[in-house]
Parts: structure tokens; C-alpha cells; sequence
């Protein structure tokens, strides 16, 4: 059994220009999809998981689990410190409990990475219909 690579990392997340700029085209439309459901990693990281830039991986955390693309980060080298820009990929990897303040915990977050090449990155009502069980 090929048993997958996986990364133990700190998820941070925070806003981005491209995130701003998708907004302006709509949540629902691809341009703010793909501008947050990006995970921005150490290129060394990437290496450690056997995966390339633009490929799919999977992101864990003890409050649920997201498949987004791996983008090899500008911002280098931060090893085991992956940035995920809010918005509703995010969202499911975060504690929802905001402790009376009305913001979860945005940084710092335990996750693990693995690669997920033959897994999709659900679109938002994808996203939604599995985390909130509507049709």
C-alpha cells in the first residue's frame, strides 16, 4: 500500500488583494473561488510532499478537513506555516467557537497537509450543501 505523505503545519489566514478583488466579482463567481481556496506554502514544504505547484491537497484540523490548491508561496521561506485567505474553504478548518467576541481564532491552528491530486475542490455550493446538509 502507497502510503501518502503528510505535513504537520500552523494554518494562518487572513485577507488578500486577490480575495478583495474575487469579492468584487461575486462569491459565487471563479475568480473568488479560486482566489480562496488557495493554500500558500513554503516551497520546501511542497517538496517534503512530493507536489508541485497548482496541485491538490488535502488540509485537516481538529474542526473538519478542505481540499484546496497547493500555490508555492512568495512570501518564503516560513517552513510549516501555510496561509489559506478567509473565505468559506477556510472557514471549515477554523473553531467556530468565537468565545463571546464574534471572531473565531483566525491563526495559529494545528493542521496536517497531505497531498490529494485525485480529489476535487468542491465549488461554494458544493462547499455548502456538505457543511450545512441543504439542498
Amino acid at each position: 500500500m502507497d502510503k501518502k505523505p503528510k505535513l504537520k503545519v500552523t494554518l494562518v489566514t487572513g485577507r488578500t488583494i486577490e480575495q478583495g478583488a474575487g469579492k468584487e466579482y461575486g462569491k459565487f463567481s471563479r475568480k473568488y473561488g479560486e482566489s480562496v481556496s488557495t493554500c500558500y506554502m513554503d516551497p520546501e514544504d511542497m517538496k517534503k510532499l512530493a507536489i508541485r505547484d497548482r496541485t491538490n491537497i488535502l488540509v485537516s484540523t481538529k474542526y473538519g478537513s478542505v481540499v484546496v490548491k497547493a500555490a508555492k508561496s512568495s512570501r518564503a521561506p516560513h517552513p510549516g506555516i501555510i496561509y489559506i485567505p478567509y473565505g468559506p474553504w477556510v472557514n471549515v478548518l477554523v473553531d467556530p467557537e468565537t468565545n463571546s467576541i464574534g471572531m473565531p481564532t483566525l491563526k495559529g491552528i494545528p493542521a496536517e497537509v497531505e497531498p490529494a491530486p485525485d480529489k476535487p475542490i468542491l465549488s461554494l455550493e458544493e462547499l455548502l450543501k456538505q457543511q450545512f446538509r441543504k439542498d
